[in-house]
């Protein structure tokens, strides 16, 4: 944790860490948030050797809650946060010495806005991906607590802020892909859930989806978005993405037919606690409020 002797004055930070079955990443990612004031890690109950690693740092608080999505496990975790200022990582992203600079920095001078965006890196097994689409990835990461929340989705949940969110300089590292296997897996529980978000905002799905949207996707990454000029690993990772899409459309459209046949579909758990999401519905009101 950080030494407030040894560091410039500024706000207290609350770091914030949500895992399931992480432990190839978690002791890197906790590492590179130390100079935080607090590190909360949310844990899905992870069944290999996580939440034994994390216990290894007797600083860092470690809570275990069933997983509802992304966004649901992070409102949670900022509602419980010590400090106003929050930083937020997923466990296969990392700090750099440059990032925590900029963000100690701006803290300590005075913050003009109350939230921030954070450009991030992303890596696919031992390269860095430049193109194939994630060339301008960026996400709301630093906040003031009450300034943003996380929108009622199962997955790929954009945070919604008060104000305006300015760009930090430094970029965060994200090691998306360490094991093809592992990685084929989370995109199909991602396309999955995204088919449930789908079924539960009542979209429908045929051909033009299941078979065009994936098609789209490949050549809008690898030729719009340049992924070509990632070599194979940009071949391989926009045909993922593709995948991904594919599942969550086919996946929709398997649905509607079950339910003709007179089944429901076995869709996966959504957070429905109103507390969860009260942050969000406050701030959208605001916002309603200006318009």
């Amino acid at each position: 944790m950080s030494d407030p002797a040894s560091s410039p004055a500024r706000p207290r930070l609350s770091a914030i860490i949500t895992t399931f079955n992480e432990e190839h990443n978690i002791v890197d990612c906790i590492r590179s948030l130390e100079w935080c004031d607090e590190i909360m890690v949310v844990d899905s109950y992870s069944t290999d050797r996580t939440c034994e690693l994390i216990r290894q740092f007797p600083e860092v608080q470690l809570y275990q809650r069933v997983y509802h999505g992304s966004a649901a496990q992070k409102n949670w975790a900022i509602e419980r946060a010590k400090h106003d200022w929050i930083l937020i990582f997923d466990a296969d992203e990392r700090c750099t010495g440059k990032l925590r600079a900029e963000i100690e920095s701006l803290l300590a001078g005075g913050p003009k806005y109350d939230s921030y965006t954070i450009r991030r890196r992303v890596y696919f097994f031992d390269k860095k991906i430049r193109f194939s689409g994630w060339q301008h990835d960026e996400v709301v990461r630093l906040f003031r607590r009450g300034e943003a929340y996380y929108p009622n989705r199962r997955v790929h949940a954009d945070m919604i802020t008060a104000g305006p969110t300015p760009r930090l300089d430094n970029a965060l590292d994200h090691y998306m892909v360490y094991d093809l296997d592992e990685y084929i897996q989370r995109l199909t529980k991602y396309g999955i859930w995204g088919a449930a978000q789908h079924w539960k905002e009542g979209r429908k799905s045929g051909v033009f989806q299941f078979l065009g949207r994936p098609i789209w996707r490949f050549l809008r990454t690898y030729f719009l978005q340049l992924g070509i000029l990632d070599g194979y690993h940009g071949m391989i990772f926009c045909t993922l993405q593709a995948y991904s899409t594919f599942v969550k459309w086919s996946v929709l459209w398997s649905w509607h037919i079950v339910q003709r046949m007179g089944r429901e579909p076995s869709l996966p758990s959504f957070d429905d606690s109103e507390q969860t999401w009260a942050g969000v519905e406050s701030l959208e009101a605001a916002q309603n409020r200006k318009l």
